[in-house]
């Protein structure tokens, strides 16, 4: 009886396990496991990586853009923070997300190592990383399970990153929908493994701006807000834009195309040491809305055709009916 007792038990505990999310109790690989092999093509990840002007040669450290979900680097950046960057001489480059980072967000973190690995070897220099929204948040998963990549950045700035998602991807995943999306939820398994552990490493100074009045990144206010980072390691500052202009209602998108204040603040943690401190950015972008480099004359036909494109993007992309299994590598049970 003993024997069927014990027997019963663990058939039951089997059942709960298989029930539970993938990933929902396992134990995530130790933070200093060594990163697995790129599995994406070499050739995909060189053309992905576009650079503007020789990041050998440059004067300062390089910067990399990374676009948000649904967007490319070409309609997320080239009117507004290419230009802004140029108008600076400072030498930047892109990487373009696989299929408009609509997919599975652990593929698109491999482009992030090679890209990092890729400029702070050209460079010698430690990179600046420039994200909004799935963009700010995508490096993160480099540095989490590629543990050499730390010591290659320098600034990682989120302009709204999804750090710990979003409510809204709970509601729009009631019926099937895209890869990163599922990964963007609050509570998802991909984000329990971002965050696991640890949320930042020594030596890396975060910069998280974003927008209390944000309706893509939900909740993002208060000591709750999902783009904020929390931890002991790296030097962490988490700022909302209205700390600086307190009526600046600018929403998600704005973040990342257009809005001044979040330009300056990204620009002060790109010209000091350690992260954005909004007591050093005026009140002089609280009067103009647009960041240098947007053109006013041909805002509006710049703006919608960004939101054009999303749009097109995310109704066309193919819808999975669940998240992503975690990779094997995020939980250090990968077969040799």
């Amino acid at each position: 009886m003993r024997r069927r007792h014990l027997i019963a038990v663990a058939l039951a505990a089997l059942a709960i396990a298989l029930a539970a999310p993938a990933g929902a109790s396992a134990a995530f690989a130790p933070l200093d496991h060594p990163g697995p092999k790129l599995s994406v093509p070499k050739s995909k990840l060189r053309s992905a990586l576009r650079c503007a002007g020789s990041v050998s040669a440059a004067g300062r450290a390089p910067i990399l853009l990374v676009p948000g979900t649904s967007l490319n680097p070409h309609v997320n950046f080239s009117w507004n923070w290419e230009r802004a960057l140029s108008q600076r001489r400072w030498n930047y480059c892109t990487i373009a997300l696989p299929h408009n980072g609509m997919s599975d967000i652990q593929a698109s973190g491999q482009y992030l190592v090679y890209a990092l690995r890729r400029l702070h070897a050209r460079s010698g220099r430690r990179v600046d990383v420039v994200g909004y929204s799935q963009g700010g948040m995508v490096p993160r998963w480099a540095l989490r399970f590629w543990p050499r990549t730390r010591k290659m950045v320098d600034d990682l700035i989120g302009l709204s990153p999804s750090n710990h998602g979003t409510v809204d991807a709970s509601g729009a995943c009631i019926r099937p929908c895209a890869p990163s999306f599922w990964q963007q939820r609050t509570g998802s398994n991909f984000l329990t493994a971002l965050n696991s552990r640890a949320e930042t490493f020594r030596r890396i100074s975060y910069s998280s701006i974003y927008t209390n009045t944000d309706e893509v990144v939900v909740p993002n206010a208060g000591p709750s807000a999902s783009s904020a980072l929390h931890g002991k390691r790296g030097r962490i500052a988490n700022v909302a834009i209205q700390q600086v202009c307190p009526n600046d209602t600018s929403d998600h998108l704005a973040i990342g195309s257009y809005d001044n204040t979040a330009f300056r603040l990204a620009i002060d943690a790109l010209t000091h040491r350690g992260p954005a401190n909004p007591s050093r950015v005026n009140l002089a972008p609280c009067a103009n809305p647009f960041m240098p480099g947007v053109d006013r004359s041909t805002f509006v036909s710049d703006y919608t055709h960004e939101l054009s494109y999303i749009g097109n993007v995310i109704s066309n992309y193919p819808t999975v009916p669940r998240e992503p299994r975690l990779a094997c590598y995020v939980t250090a049970s990968c077969q040799a």
